[in-house]
C-alpha cells in the first residue's frame, strides 16, 4: 500500500544526497527478550502524561501541547555545566524537524524519508531502526525537504505517517511492522510530514498537499488495529457530488467557481491539541489551492475552512466550532503552526485558551471551549492587514497582487512557521521562534490547473529573488521570541543571523532551550533572555527539544540538520546561516563529557567556473529561467543559489553532471538519492535551456567570487 504536499515549487537533486531506501523493514543489534520492561503506552498514561515528567510521551510533551518540562535538576545555577553525553549519527544530509520521544528507557526518533530509531536513552546504543521504504522518487511529490516531524506511542506500538501517505505501527520492542495503511485518496498529491497523536485510542493524521491541488482532510485510525475510524473535510468538495456533513454544506456558501478542480487546499499538515477534559481535539488547516483568492474562488467569500483552527470531536470528527486565522487566504497563511493549549487569567476571570502564532504575522489567543477569539497582535511588522476587529476578522489593506507585483508581509515562509513553540507557566510567557522578512506576490493570469504540478497559482519569476534583501523589503531579522499572551506584547527577545532557527523548550529549572540556523544549541533565562550556555551543533537547528529523565539524570536532546523549506529556497538568506546539512541527534546532561561532533559537510567554497562548454542564446536562457523557477527553485534554491541544505547547489556541477543533465533530470538516473525523473513535466528543449541558464549563473557566480 504505497501511496504518497506545501507551498512554492517541486524537488528536484541533481545529486545523489541520500542512499537509496533499504527494503522496507528493521536493522539494528538484536535484542534479548525481556531485556527492557516497556510498559505499554495507554490512553490513562497519555492523559496522565503531565504526572510522568521523567517521560516525554507525546509530540508536545502532553495533550496541552505545552512543551514544559516540569524537570529541575538541570537549572540557571548549573546549566554551565552541561555537556554531551551521546550523539547518533542519522546518516542523512536532508533536513531533520522531528521531536524525539522517550518511554520506559527508549529514546524514538525520527529522520528524513520517514525512518524511525529506537536508542537506549542512556548510551545512545542503537536498539533499532525502522525504514517503511519510502520510493526516493517521492522527493517531487512534496514542497519542503523529505522531513518528518515525530512520531507517537500507543500500546506497544511506534506510529509514524509517510512521505507517501502511509500510517505505519511498528513493534516498540522489535522495530518490526505491526500494521500499515494508505491514508490517501489520490496518489501523487498527497503526502505526511506531520507527527500523528493517539487520543481515545484513535490515530489522528492529517496529510500535505495544498501546493500540488489536494482537497485538505484530517482522519483517525483504530491504534491497534489500523481500520479507519473517520475522515472529516476541511473544504468543500464538488457540490454535484453532495456533502460529507453540514460543515461542508455551510463551508461551500463561501465559495464561489469551481474550486474542486484545484482541491481547494486547506490540509491538515501539523498542528493538533488535545482537551481531554473538554472532549475536544484542535487541528490546524493550511492554505489553498491555487494561492490568489481570485483564481480559486472568483466571486469570493472567505473560503472556509482555510487558515483556521477547527475543534472536533474525537471519537466522530464533527465539527464543532471553527476560529478563521486569514479568511480568504492569498499569500500562504497556514494556520497549521503549533498550537497551545493553557488557562489564562483575562479580564479578572480564568480562560481556557488556545494560542497560536500561524504564518500571518499576529499571535493568537481564542477561547478553546466556544471558538470565541479573545485577542490578537502583531508579533512583526505586517502589512496585509493593521490589525483584528472585535468580531476577530482581519483589517486588510490593499492586498489585491492581480494588476501589479506586491511586497507583503510577512512572507510564505510565515512569520512563525512549523518550529514549535513552548509556555513556562511559571513566567506566563510563550518563547517562539520568529522571523520578520517579506516577499513579492504577483498572479499568473494564464494559470490552470495541471495535475501533479505545483498549482500555486503565481507567476514563477516572483520566485527569481525569493531569499534576497530585495524580497525580503532589505533585511532578513529573526529572533527568539518571549511573549506575553494576556498583555500581547513582547517581553524579550534574542536576536538571530538569519531565520529558520529552532523550536523551543521551557523548564523548571527557569530555562528556555532553542537550537540556531547557525548551529548552535542554546540555553537562555526564561525570565529576561539572558544566555546561560551553548554549544555547537556542527549543522543547523530547526527542531524542537525535549526533557527526560534517567535513573535519577535529567538530559535534554534535540535533533539537528540543516535543511526544510528555507534552507532549500531561502538563497542567499539561508546562506547567512554558514552551515550544510548532515543529520544527528544530540543528547545532553550535566558534567557530560563525550566529544562534540564536528560539521559533517566541509564548507562548499566559492563557486569554480563551469568546465563544461555549451553554446546557447539570450533567449535560450531566458526560457531557461522560467523552466527552472517554475519547477526547481524551491529544492534548488532561488536564482540557483542553494541554501546549504543536503540538495546540490547546480552552480558547483561540474562536467560529468553537466554531460548526463538529460538523463538526470528527464531519465531519472539519480532518483536513488531522491532527484526523481521530470519527463511528464518538461522536454528536451526546456532542460537544454535550464541547463545553459544554469551555467550562465555559474559563470556570473564564479566570477563575483573571483574565480
Amino acid at each position: 500500500m504505497m501511496q504518497r504536499i506545501p507551498a512554492l515549487a517541486l524537488a528536484m537533486a541533481l545529486a545523489a544526497c541520500d542512499v537509496g531506501p533499504e527494503p522496507a523493514g528493521t536493522r539494528g543489534p538484536a535484542q534479548e527478550p525481556g531485556a527492557r520492561a516497556l510498559r505499554p503506552v495507554d490512553d490513562a498514561r497519555l492523559r496522565g502524561a503531565a504526572r510522568e515528567p521523567q517521560s516525554w510521551l507525546t509530540h508536545g510533551g502532553t495533550y496541552l501541547e505545552q512543551r514544559y518540562s516540569p524537570l529541575a535538576r538541570i537549572d540557571e545555577g548549573n546549566v554551565g555545566r552541561l555537556g554531551l553525553a551521546w550523539s547518533f549519527d542519522l546518516e542523512t544530509q536532508r533536513g531533520v524537524e522531528g521531536t524525539p520521544l522517550y518511554a520506559d528507557g527508549v529514546l524514538y526518533a525520527t529522520a528524513p524519508w520517514s525512518v524511525v530509531h529506537a536508542l537506549d536513552a542512556a548510551t545512545g546504543e542503537l536498539l533499532w531502526t525502522h525504514d517503511p521504504g519510502v520510493p526516493r522518487s517521492y522527493a517531487r511529490s512534496i514542497c519542503c525537504g523529505v522531513v518528518n516531524r515525530g512520531a507517537a506511542l500507543h500500546g506497544d506500538h511506534v506510529l509514524v505517517g509517510t512521505l507517501d501517505g502511509r500510517l505505519v505501527a511498528i513493534d516498540r520492542a522489535s522495530g518490526e511492522r505491526v500494521w500499515e495503511t494508505s491514508t490517501v485518496e489520490d496518489t501523487g498529491r498527497y503526502s505526511i510530514t506531520g507527527a500523528p497523536r493517539v487520543v481515545e485510542g484513535r490515530v489522528i493524521i492529517g496529510n500535505a498537499g495544498a501546493d500540488f491541488g489536494a482537497r485538505g482532510y484530517v482522519s483517525a485510525y483504530d491504534a491497534e488495529t489500523g481500520e479507519l475510524a473517520w475522515r472529516t473535510y476541511t473544504v468543500p468538495g464538488n457540490p454535484a457530488d453532495g456533502f460529507e456533513s453540514p460543515a461542508m454544506e455551510a463551508a461551500a456558501r463561501t465559495w464561489t467557481g469551481e474550486w474542486w478542480r484545484a482541491g481547494g487546499g486547506g490540509t491538515v499538515w501539523d498542528s493538533m491539541a488535545y482537551d481531554p477534559e473538554l472532549r475536544l481535539l484542535y487541528v490546524g488547516t493550511g492554505n489553498g489551492s491555487p494561492y490568489p483568492r481570485w483564481l480559486r474562488s472568483p466571486g469570493g467569500g472567505d473560503n472556509l475552512y482555510l487558515a483556521s483552527i477547527l475543534a472536533l470531536r474525537p471519537d466522530t470528527g464533527e465539527i464543532v466550532w471553527h476560529y478563521q486565522t486569514t479568511p480568504a487566504e492569498t499569500w500562504d497563511y497556514t494556520a497549521t503552526q503549533h498550537i497551545l493549549l493553557a488557562d489564562l487569567e483575562i479580564d479578572g476571570r480564568t480562560r481556557r485558551v488556545a494560542m497560536q502564532a500561524p504564518k500571518n504575522g499576529f499571535f493568537f489567543v481564542i477561547d478553546r471551549e466556544t471558538g470565541e477569539f479573545i485577542s490578537a497582535e502583531p508579533i512583526v511588522d505586517v502589512t496585509w492587514a493593521s490589525g483584528y476587529d472585535d468580531r476577530g476578522r482581519p483589517i486588510e489593506t490593499d492586498v489585491d497582487y492581480r494588476r501589479e507585483p506586491k511586497f507583503v508581509k510577512p512572507s510564505p515562509y510565515g512569520a512563525h512557521s512549523w518550529p514549535p513553540m513552548s509556555y513556562h507557566p511559571g513566567t506566563g510567557l510563550v518563547y517562539l521562534p520568529v522571523r520578520d522578512m517579506g516577499a513579492i506576490f504577483k498572479i499568473d493570469p494564464d494559470w490552470e490547473y495541471t495535475p501533479g504540478d505545483w498549482n500555486t497559482g503565481l507567476d514563477t519569476s516572483a520566485f527569481a529573488s525569493f531569499g534576497s534583501e530585495e524580497a525580503a523589503g532589505g533585511s532578513v531579522e529573526a529572533f527568539l521570541l518571549a511573549w506575553d499572551p494576556v498583555a500581547q506584547r513582547e517581553a524579550w527577545r534574542v536576536p538571530h543571523v538569519t531565520a529558520f532557527n529552532g523550536g523551543t523548550l521551557s523548564t523548571a529549572g527557569n530555562l528556555v532551550f532553542q537550537g540556531s540556523a547557525d548551529g548552535r544549541f542554546v540555553a537562555y533565562r526564561a525570565t529576561d533572555g539572558h544566555k546561560l550556555w551553548e554549544s555547537p551543533a556542527g549543522t543547523g537547528v530547526i527542531a524542537g527539544p525535549i526533557s527526560y529523565e534517567v535513573d535519577g539524570t535529567q538530559h535534554v536532546a534535540v535533533a539537528a540538520g540543516w535543511g526544510g523549506s528555507f534552507a532549500l529556497s531561502g538563497g542567499d538568506a539561508a546562506l547567512a546561516a554558514s552551515v550544510r546539512g548532515g543529520g544527528r541527534l544530540l543528547v545532553y546532561r550535566l558534567d557530560g563529557d563525550a566529544p562534540v561532533p564536528g560539521p559533517l559537510l566541509p564548507p562548499a567554497g566559492p563557486v569554480p567556473a563551469p568546465t563544461f562548454a555549451m553554446e546557447s542564446t539570450a533567449a535560450e536562457r531566458e526560457r531557461g529561467l522560467r523552466v527552472y523557477h517554475a519547477q526547481c527553485s524551491p529544492c534548488h534554491g532561488p536564482m540557483a543559489v542553494g541554501g546549504g541544505s543536503g540538495v546540490p547547489d547546480l552552480r558547483y556541477s561540474d562536467a560529468s553532471v553537466h554531460e548526463q543533465y538529460a538523463d538526470i533530470v528527464l531519465g531519472g538516473l539519480r532518483v536513488a538519492g531522491g532527484m526523481p525523473s521530470f519527463a511528464d513535466l518538461l522536454t528536451a528543449d526546456d532542460v537544454r535551456a535550464m541547463q545553459a541558464w544554469i551555467l550562465e549563473r555559474q559563470r556570473v557566480s564564479a566570477a563575483a567570487s573571483g574565480e
